[in-house]
Parts: C-alpha cells; sequence; structure tokens
C-alpha cells in the first residue's frame, strides 16, 4: 500500500510579495480586508490605491498598517496601471477592498503558482454557502456570457474571466501594457495571458457579500457594454484576419443579397431598372474585399506586435526570490 505524503508549505521568506488593492469609498470594510492580510500573508507589504475616495477610506487603511497611496484618474484600470508600475516585488496580489474576496486563500493561490511556476493564478469565485446574493444575477449573466465569448474567440477554459483576485509574477506585472481604464481591465489582464500563452491557473476560493451599508461600485450595463467592447476591441487587434475575415462576410453576404433580385430581373427581361440598388450592391462588395484585405495587412502588424510584447515578457525575470 502506498503512503501518501502531504505536500510541504513553500517558504515566501524569501519573496518580496506585494498585496495591491485598489479602492474608492471602502472605509467600511479596508481595515478587515488589511487585516486579515497581516494575519493570513505576514511577509506582504499592504499597499492601499485610494481613487478619489471622498469617505475615510485613507484614514481607516492608514489606522490598520497600510501603506497609502493615491491615483487620481478614475477608474480601476487607471490603478492598476499605476500600481504595477509603481510598486517592485516578485510576487504580486491584486483584490478589492470590499471584503468579498477569500483572502485566507491567499496562500494556496500564491503556493500554486510557485508549484507549478505560473505567471498568474485566478482566484474564481463560488458563493460561500450563507451568501447566496453575493453574485448578483445580472452579474453572473453578464460574466457567464462574457467568459463564454472570449472562450469562442481566443479557445481557452475559463471559468471567472472577470474575478479581480488574482496572483502574479513580477514577469507578469512588468510586461503587461494596461491600457483600459475602468472595471474592463479584468478582461484585458485574461486576453493579454492568452495572446501570449502565458501560464496561468483558475483556482476555486469564496465569494462573500458586501457588509451593510457598502456600496458596489459596478454598474451591471454599463460595465458589461464596456467590457463587451473591450473584448471585441482585443479581438480585433490581436487576430484581424479572422475579425476582418467575418466583416467580409457579413458585407459579401449583404450585397449578394441586394444582387440576386437584380440579377434575376436582367436574366427575365434585360433590363436594369433598380440601377442605384445594383450600384449599391457593388460598392459593398468592393468593401467586402477591401475589408479582407484590411485584415491580412493587419495579421502582419499584430503579429509583429504580438512578438515584441512576447521579448518583453521574457525580458523580465519570473521572480527573483
Amino acid at each position: 500500500m502506498i503512503e501518501m505524503t502531504a505536500i510541504p508549505p513553500i517558504s515566501l521568506q524569501n519573496y518580496r510579495i506585494a498585496a495591491i488593492i485598489p479602492c474608492h469609498n471602502e472605509e467600511l470594510t479596508i481595515a478587515k480586508v488589511v487585516s486579515q492580510f497581516q494575519t493570513f500573508l505576514p511577509e506582504a507589504a499592504i499597499y492601499v490605491y485610494n481613487n478619489r475616495s471622498s469617505d475615510d477610506t485613507v484614514t481607516e487603511a492608514l489606522k490598520a498598517g497600510a501603506i497609502v497611496r493615491q491615483e487620481t484618474q478614475p477608474g480601476k484600470g487607471n490603478v492598476v496601471r499605476r500600481m504595477f508600475a509603481d510598486i517592485e516585488a516578485d510576487i504580486y496580489i491584486l483584490i478589492d477592498g470590499d471584503d468579498t474576496y477569500e483572502i485566507a486563500a491567499v496562500r494556496r493561490l500564491i503556493e500554486r503558482m510557485l508549484r507549478e511556476q505560473l505567471d498568474m493564478v485566478v482566484g474564481a469565485r463560488r458563493e460561500a454557502a450563507k451568501s447566496s446574493q453575493a453574485y448578483r444575477p445580472g452579474h453572473r449573466a453578464g460574466n457567464l456570457f462574457l467568459t463564454g465569448l472570449v472562450k469562442f474567440l481566443f479557445g481557452a477554459r475559463l471559468i471567472d474571466m472577470l474575478s479581480g483576485y488574482r496572483v502574479f509574477s513580477r514577469r507578469f506585472v512588468k510586461s503587461f501594457p494596461a491600457l483600459s481604464n475602468g472595471f474592463e481591465i479584468e478582461t484585458e489582464l485574461t486576453i493579454h495571458a492568452l495572446e501570449l500563452k502565458i501560464p496561468f491557473a483558475e483556482e476555486p476560493t469564496l465569494y462573500g457579500e458586501r457588509p451593510e451599508g457598502s456600496q458596489s461600485k459596478l454598474k451591471t450595463f454599463q460595465d458589461g457594454w464596456r467590457v463587451l467592447g473591450t473584448a471585441i476591441l482585443l479581438f480585433k487587434e490581436i487576430r484581424p484576419f479572422l475579425f476582418f475575415s467575418l466583416v467580409s462576410l457579413i458585407l459579401a453576404v449583404i450585397s449578394l443579397l441586394l444582387a440576386i433580385p437584380v440579377l434575376f430581373e436582367y436574366l427575365e427581361t434585360g433590363l436594369v431598372p433598380r440601377f442605384p440598388t445594383a450600384i449599391l450592391s457593388a460598392s459593398i462588395m468592393l468593401l467586402a474585399f477591401l475589408s479582407l484585405t484590411c485584415g491580412m495587412i493587419l495579421d502582419s502588424v499584430s503579429r509583429g506586435r504580438k512578438e515584441m510584447k512576447r521579448m518583453a515578457y521574457l525580458a523580465n525575470s519570473w521572480l527573483k526570490g
């Protein structure tokens, strides 16, 4: 009989670890989030980036022992871009300051990253037993739709594309361009990993309700449209030939639908009574060919940009610890 031995925990003493927390009006929860990191990951330096809060978020974070910095440009994407640029570490933990994520699982996420030599581990959300309302139906449906869209576009198996709980290596953080301004930053993080085939994994973590009095900053439809727009824009940038081929196909179908009745009339009568329709059909078909040509040209440009991104990724060390 083979004995199963427990895997010993990994020491984190030799790593520079940064817990980075973007905050906007989180005075009710930020102290608890900082305190939990101090309990479950005492090796980490805890950075709270205040994003134009109008309450006592800064005071509460300072009282709890966090390093507080300011980012005046509104939007989570702007805060993440600033944090990634400013902070030097080997391991980064990105998490929201609303006390909804399972901070107790942070060592499990880090150890998985280290054992499997990954560049990103995503805390895939599953509701706690007593928090059936934590994941609002609109957000759940939007997440499923957008995750499914990215799975279709990029051929990846994903559970929770929009999770705000992630662990990164230095190599990922320092090669990530961070172009988004708001909550679509999670989409960009995921697609960056998919585009460059960066090794990453999803690890199940609990997700709970906000405490009474704490308000979510997410707007289901507004932020959903922004995330969808970001996914489509990145699809065009990353896979332009496929994108413009689809556009070309749609235009060609429209052109044919307009041309077929005109063609039948010409075959029957020898006349073209709907001349403007014929011109319109020919113009749309020309646009279809131009779209296909643009896709071929931009595909070469995209390949060059991808090679440059990959070189930037490889220029940074995975971990220095």
